[in-house]
């Protein structure tokens, strides 16, 4: 298990800039039925400024959820032909207004990019990466099945209420009902091989 002090050096380290110290709660909304529209307006500014770079674009997060309260962000998934090769997408999406807050080669070589208006987190990962897959999973079982999504809205209020040196450790301690929910939904940490 990775201490706090672990934890804190990781953030600084992938972190452009350095790890914003957040230190309050996290504040959460009631879903708003306009943050699909939200992700459609960014989704054809992602698509306007990559064309054909863009392999897979997807709301993703808590609101792309009917229904589950959330940070009031909307998080897109992008796959690129490879996620580590910068100069293919980040100047790009630069130029629509992005910025790379987030460089992690050793998580699946993923980056993050922010938006402002409306507030994005634009997660990019290289195509066929099994942590898109695992992020997929999770938002199509909780739209399926209202009483995982209930169970996580309702973890997500009580951790809310702590108080939260960074935000990432917010999603950090939502990971074991998490880790349940995709349990339920059939989510194998490492792939099953194939029979014959």
């Amino acid at each position: 298990m990775v201490d706090d002090k672990e934890r804190d050096a990781y953030l600084e380290r992938v972190r452009i800039g350095g790890a914003s110290v957040h230190n309050a709660q996290v504040i959460l909304a009631d879903y708003d039925p306009e943050w699909p529209a939200r992700y459609e307006r960014v989704a054809a500014l992602i698509r306007g400024a990559l064309g054909e770079t863009v392999l897979q674009l997807e709301h993703a997060g808590s609101t792309s959820v009917p229904g589950l309260p959330a940070k009031p962000i909307i998080d897109i998934i992008l796959a690129v032909p490879d996620s580590a090769n910068e100069n293919e997408y980040v100047p790009q999406l630069e130029r629509v207004g992005f910025a790379l807050r987030i460089r992690e080669p050793e998580w699946f070589e993923h980056r993050l990019l922010k938006f402002v208006d409306p507030d994005v987190n634009l997660h990019v990962f290289t195509s066929g990466c099994r942590e898109i897959e695992k992020m997929l999973l999770f938002r199509d079982w909780i739209r399926a099945h209202p009483e995982d999504r209930d169970l996580y809205a309702s973890e997500k209020r009580r951790l809310g209420t702590q108080t939260w040196k960074y935000v990432q450790h917010y999603a950090d301690a939502k990971t074991a009902v998490v880790d349940e929910i995709l349990a339920r939904a059939g989510w194998s940490p490492d792939p099953v091989a194939p029979t014959a």
